[in-house]
């Protein structure tokens, strides 16, 4: 037995335990977020660096220990092919989120608070992939929804309370349905062991109990997945967490629900898998082609980046269906690529809304690339990435999806799986669509600082001059400058210097109004000529910082390097899919 898991889940859990004492205040409690968040990474990059990759299908580097005898409880923890990539997945993003905290004060003040939250919330998430035991694997599973509802409820935007009692209320009615399952595979076998389970392939389990098991679990994991028609709570969870919480959403929760489907429902209730396949599969294409069109209906960035989800992890719930090898790989190389590229993009609506005061795609007015050439380029980078196009990450999930539903299982209809394929098709082109017109919105066009500068708009006419005919109006009472913008329009501002717990101020000051052009010292965005508020008035914008940097960079690098050599995902993966699918599935 190795203790490496069980110290993996210690160093974040007994970090977040020492939050709780009087001595973090303010900005220290950031730091040390990064030094533990980087600790578990260090971890998580040992357990990468000792796998044996020869024999990636077995469980390795396991703890079994007695965690309640009298029921028969272990508390067992391991790693295989599967389970490894989101593990490192897991600990880089948290850490990542950390780094972005370092000069990005959360709104609702708190640090520490919030600090705590992510760490549990990293235990949760971790835990959920290395637990070998059904019980163990569900308690993990929700270990996660408090701290994420904290996150969204004390942190998010202006209806955060109703994304977060939504988002609760979804995926514990989900949870419900699963420990129903869970239960039914364990009356049927006696045991909890998933290992054990997935080395029997069903065997033991009656052919009715299957389909009913398959069917709670599924339902359970694809709340959490989301899949569509289940999937309502996301777009307003995105919508309104903050930066760090929509990174962590996308990256990494929405991906319990489908490592759900590779460890437990497919390989545990393999006859159920291949009676409820297809409408695993119609259901994905579903999501893929609606997710579509709903971001072509959006004019918010962060819920149309939210719905994108939607039709990506389609994408690998389409590959599941194909209860292939192929398809199995497929949507496991779709759930990091997707973790990276959406965390990418999450981390890049949140740097553009803090410019900009908004992320109503119309109000930016257009021309970032000339604004904000860096982030800009880093956005359009996202986006290409986030299509499909071949050489990036995204491309190989989506197009290895689609040949397994050109090839499913002989158990399956291979007409209708073409279909599918076919369906599934359509919704790259709408992907390709609704990025294009995204960028061409906000990227390119006439940036409004363009409007030559001009006696204040007192009038909605005048106002309207100067937005364009697509944007509403109201007008404005007085017969002053029209300076007054909606509150998710203002300007983040964030003074230098200690500050009181919960306000982000320096001590004994109030809010007040930024200053234009008074950017900190090293903030390059100073020299950088702002737009002009969307009605009238002057801002100025910063470009990239060298903090941004860190915490987006990896996540560029790794986008390139699995897009260029996918090879290097899909060893790992390859050998613990054909443990996982055995001889009952496989074509």
């Amino acid at each position: 037995m190795s203790a490496l898991p069980a110290v993996l889940l210690a160093v974040p859990l007994l970090g977040a335990a020492a939050l709780t004492l009087p001595v973090f205040r303010g900005r220290s409690a950031s730091a040390y977020g990064i030094a533990v968040s980087g600790a578990a990474l260090v971890l998580a990059l040992v357990v990468a660096a000792v796998f044996d990759y020869r024999d990636a299908g077995r469980m390795q580097l396991g703890l079994d220990v007695p965690w309640i005898p009298g029921l028969g409880l272990r508390f067992h923890l391991g790693v295989d092919g599967i389970s490894l990539p989101l593990v490192v997945l897991t600990a880089l993003l948290v850490f990542l989120c950390f780094v972005h905290l370092a000069r990005h004060r959360p709104e609702g003040g708190r640090p520490r608070a919030l600090a705590f939250t992510l760490l549990v919330l990293e235990v949760g998430m971790i835990g959920t992939f290395l637990a070998l035991d059904l019980l163990l694997f569900f308690v993990f599973f929700e270990v996660v929804l408090v701290p994420m509802y904290f996150v969204i409820a004390i942190w998010g935007g202006p209806a955060r309370r109703a994304a977060a009692v939504k988002f609760i209320l979804y995926t514990l009615l989900g949870s419900a349905l699963l420990l129903i399952g869970l239960l039914v595979v364990w009356a049927q076998t006696g045991t909890l062991d998933i290992a054990d389970l997935a080395a029997r392939h069903g065997s033991g389990i009656p052919r009715t109990a299957q389909i009913l098991a398959f069917l709670a679990i599924g339902v359970g994991l694809a709340v959490k997945t989301p899949m569509w028609p289940l999937h309502t709570w996301l777009p307003d969870a995105h919508t309104e967490a903050p930066t760090v919480g929509s990174v962590l959403l996308a990256g990494v929760l929405l991906k319990m629900g489908t490592y759900g489907f590779a460890r437990i429902a497919i390989p545990v209730l393999p006859e159920g898998a291949a009676t409820l396949a297809p409408w695993l599969g119609a259901f994905a294409v579903v999501g893929i082609v609606y997710g579509s069109l709903a971001c072509l209906a959006q004019r918010d960035l962060k819920r149309m980046i939210a719905y994108s989800s939607v039709g990506h992890m389609g994408f690998v719930l389409l590959g599941f269906a194909t209860l292939t090898p192929v398809g199995m790989n497929a949507a496991l190389f779709g759930n990091v690529a997707h973790g990276l590229i959406t965390g990418l993009l999450f981390f890049l609506a949140g740097a553009v809304k803090e410019r900009y005061g908004t992320a109503d795609m119309v109000r930016m007015g257009g021309g970032m690339l000339r604004r904000l050439p860096y982030i800009g380029s880093l956005l359009t980078f996202a986006c290409v990435a986030s299509l499909g196009l071949p050489g990036l990450a995204g491309f190989w999930g989506e197009m290895l999806a689609l040949l397994g539903a050109f090839r499913p299982a002989a158990a399956l209809s291979r007409p209708l799986f073409l279909v599918f394929m076919a369906v599934g098709g359509l919704g790259t082109v709408l992907t390709a669509a609704y990025f294009l017109v995204m960028l061409s919105r906000v990227t390119h066009g006439r940036p409004i600082e363009t409007v030559p500068a001009g006696p204040p708009l007192t009038s909605a006419e005048e106002i309207r001059e100067v937005l364009g005919p697509g944007e509403p109006v109201e007008p404005v009472a007085t017969g002053t400058a029209v300076a007054e913008v909606e509150e998710s329009a203002r300007p983040v501002w964030e003074p230098e210097g200690p500050s009181e717990e919960g306000t982000g101020l320096p001590a004994g000051e109030s809010p007040a109004t930024p200053v234009p052009g008074s950017g900190t010292a090293g903030d390059a965005a100073a020299e950088v000529p702002g737009p002009r508020a969307p009605y009238g008035g002057e801002r100025r914008l910063t470009d990239v910082t060298g903090h941004e940097l860190a915490a987006w960079l990896p996540l560029v690098a790794l986008t390139l390097a699995f897009g260029l050599w996918p090879k290097a995902l899909l060893a790992v993966t390859t050998p613990a899919v054909q443990a996982v699918l055995g001889q009952g599935v496989t074509p």
